[in-house]
């Protein structure tokens, strides 16, 4: 490295020092900042009282009602008769999930995934009662009736068990008289993340108002933050939805989004970095209104999501809605036993299409083989890049003679230049192109290697953050390779960097200027010396890009590196040697260069016509 990009260096690093100085806040700011979070926290735990007050209303409600039959009638109508019933939580579960139903509008007030936990040891809460809403609403007698504030009837006094399957069961009904109820009915099988859920109208035809020609289904959740970086973790939180028989889409994962949705969608998922809520129709839902909003950094909420759905109500003796809940980990191989045509898999960020298939078919298969037989996750990520750089090495030998033929012509490129004036560039393209031909050098043979490279650099690049088998697996220094590993906590923020320092990040950026340093001394070409500057500059940008990013990335993308380096140094110095690639050059000038195809069967054409015109 000359001194001019040293130099150029070193104002970089000021700069940027100079720039998160300069825009440090003041006191007063700083002040001021924690001023409007702690009216957004305040504003924040009021709503949470309001919605509590509004419970305990509700309870206060059906007391009273229950005294004055007029005041029952008038609110609930048809109704009336369930304030008599007794607010009960019921609890659905096997190994893997724990559901508690609450009569009190006979919803799923709360699912805990019990095979995980968050980054503090806390059980894994996917949202609470007083964080969500999960229920029909629809008019009655000109009133609209909302199931959410009506306790329903469990017709079981305890969770039964389907002797011919081992599934549980629990039905909750809401009566409105005789032979007239609401029913949501939950199944859960052993050893499943999924429940059936399913939703029956029994004759309810002169209770719901004659001109409604559907219910709607509410749900809304507010998402709590589960992993260590809120910032990370918040990119990959966001509102999914298939559409039937056709691709996923999702709300932008910032700011605050509405969208309706007027085609048949398959799905709803209310997916966070690694696990998910997703409601799934059996008949395809129609008509939803969907909306995604991000909480301030300072709420232990990171996104509050909701949809409201139409389900088509005909006025029938029996209407029923056969949909299913999802609530388990965002694993490919799991998601995947679901079935393809609910294709939920598609909730992993693999990457673009093009790329995607690395991870489908190579990536995540040899994953899976290390896992059975390898406990630590860092050795596996070692295996997998071994394998990776083995499986292209052919490659980067290609690429790297390719390099090696166009540095040891570059002194007769050189006398080219010298020898044609600049203002004759086309001439100086030609002569260049001619010694390419005649000594049998590919100047872009350098290039196609790296090509075939890239959807591995891509699709890696997706698979480390997506990938739950890394969540909370620790490894040398760093104790959960899903996130950020931090060697030292730095006493201010760094604008693009952060507030910590990782280890591996730096290693990989360390590695990466070994690596650019390598190749500039290969480089074949003055035309252009500021490019040298800006390879330079490549790691330092590293540094900015991946500090956040997960361990497990950088942790990889400094083991291929470093593995690269040793094959480049092991090539040029066992296997690549420039007075012999000369020599080859040389001899191959003396060859007769060979024409290609399209080339003799130009020259063929242009003789025949020749041909024909003397004849004439």
């Amino acid at each position: 490295m000359d001194k001019k990009s040293i130099l150029g260096l070193v104002i970089i690093g000021v700069i940027l020092i100079g720039y998160s100085y300069l825009t440090k806040p003041s006191d007063k700011e700083i002040e001021a900042i924690n001023t409007r979070d702690s009216i957004a926290k305040v504003e924040r735990l009021k709503k949470d009282q309001q919605e509590a007050l509004r419970i305990e209303k509700l309870k206060e409600e059906y007391s009273e009602a229950k005294k004055d039959s007029t005041i029952s009638k008038a609110t609930y109508g048809a109704f009336s008769k369930t304030v008599d019933q007794k607010e009960e939580i019921i609890t659905l579960e096997n190994d893997l999930v724990k559901i508690n139903l609450n009569t009190l509008g006979g919803r799923i007030s709360s699912v805990e995934l019990k095979k995980f936990q968050t980054h503090d040891s806390l059980p894994l809460i996917l949202w609470k009662e007083k964080n969500s809403k999960f229920g029909l609403t629809f008019y009655s007698e000109n009133k609209a009736m909302n199931t959410q504030d009506l306790v329903f009837a469990s017709m079981d006094k305890q969770v039964s068990v389907d002797a011919t399957s081992s599934q549980k069961v629990v039905s909750l009904r809401l009566y409105a008289g005789e032979n007239k109820y609401i029913e949501y009915k939950y199944t859960l099988a052993p050893d499943s993340y999924m429940v059936d859920f399913n939703v029956s109208i029994v004759g309810m035809q002169d209770v719901i108002s004659r001109n409604s020609n559907f219910v709607t289904f509410n749900w809304k959740a507010d998402i709590p933050g589960q992993e260590k970086g809120r910032k990370f973790e918040n990119q990959y939180t966001a509102l999914y939805y298939k559409f039937f028989e056709d691709d996923v889409e999702n709300l932008s994962a910032g700011g605050d989004v509405e969208k309706e949705l007027n085609t048949k969608v398959k799905w709803i998922a209310f997916k966070q970095q690694f696990f998910s809520s997703v409601l799934i129709a059996e008949t395809p839902f129609k008509g939803i209104k969907l909306k995604s909003s991000t909480m301030d950094e300072t709420s232990p909420i990171l996104k509050d999501f909701s949809a409201e759905i139409s389900l088509p109500y005909q006025g029938n003796n029996m209407e029923n809605y056969p949909m299913k809940f999802y609530f388990g980990p965002n694993k490919y191989t799991t998601l995947k036993k679901y079935g393809k045509d609910i294709e939920l898999q598609s909730l992993v960020n693999l990457g673009w299409k093009i790329f995607s298939w690395v991870n489908k078919w190579f990536v995540i298969p040899i994953f899976g083989f290390l896992e059975k037989y390898i406990s630590n996750y860092g050795i596996i990520i070692l295996i997998l890049t071994i394998i990776i750089k083995l499986l292209l090495a052919p490659l980067t030998y290609k690429s790297y003679m390719s390099t090696a033929k166009m540095k040891v012509l570059k002194p007769q490129i050189d006398e080219i230049n010298e020898r044609i004036p600049k203002d004759k560039a086309m001439e100086r393209q030609q002569a260049t192109m001619a010694l390419y031909k005649k000594a049998g050098v590919n100047p872009m043979g350098g290039c196609l290697p790296m090509v075939v490279q890239f959807p591995f650099l891509i699709a890696l690049f997706r698979f480390f953050p997506a990938s739950i088998e890394l969540r909370q697996k620790s490894f040398l220094w760093a104790t959960d390779l899903s996130s950020y590993d931090s060697i030292a906590h730095l006493p201010w923020h760094i604008p693009f960097y952060g507030d910590h320092v990782s280890l591996f990040c730096l290693l990989m950026a360390a590695t990466n200027l070994v690596y650019t340093r390598m190749n500039s001394q290969m480089q074949t070409s003055s035309q252009m010396p500021g490019m040298q500057s800006m390879m330079y500059l490549m790691p330092l940008m590293f540094l900015f890009w991946f500090n956040n990013y997960a361990a497990g990335l950088s942790y990889y993308y400094f083991i291929a590196t470093l593995f690269t380096v040793v094959q480049t140094w092991a090539i040029r110095k066992y296997l690549v040697d420039d007075k012999k690639v000369l020599a080859m050059l040389n001899a191959a000038k003396k060859k007769p260069v060979k024409k290609s195809k399209f080339q003799q069967r130009i020259e063929d054409a242009a003789k025949q016509k020749g041909y024909k015109g003397l004849k004439k």
